[in-house]
């Protein structure tokens, strides 16, 4: 599985198009996404202070059924490889939503059902 943590109107305007996409297809050709274990990290270099994101679980053997390309790059800034999806995610990709942000305290925790299948 992979995951993406969404903007609130990205992932409403997917359940009215059918796919999610984000401005960083537009602007790089693909969407950023991570595996379980990049969540947090992400959550916290890039949605500080955020309480009102969504994170998507992507099945990833789903995307490639639709034709939609994922590739593992090198992101030198993180030195790790993450998921890269070429093209809009369809709406029979997507196997879970959970409402995510930070708590008071700025912090992210996984969802309980995402933590427990660690």
């Amino acid at each position: 599985m992979l995951y993406r943590i969404a903007e609130p109107a990205d992932w409403q305007q997917a359940q009215q198009t059918g796919f999610f996409a984000s401005a960083d297809l537009l602007v790089e050709g693909f969407i950023h996404s991570s595996e379980q274990h990049q969540i947090l990290e992400t959550a916290h270099r890039y949605y500080a202070g955020r309480a009102d994101m969504v994170l998507l679980e992507w099945d990833e053997a789903a995307l490639a059924a639709a034709g939609v390309r994922v590739e593992r790059e090198w992101v030198e800034s993180r030195q790790q490889h993450f998921a890269h999806v070429f093209g809009p995610v369809p709406l029979a990709a997507v196997r879970h939503s959970w409402p995510f942000g930070a708590d008071a305290a700025g912090n992210f925790a996984l969802p309980a059902g995402l933590a427990s299948a660690e």
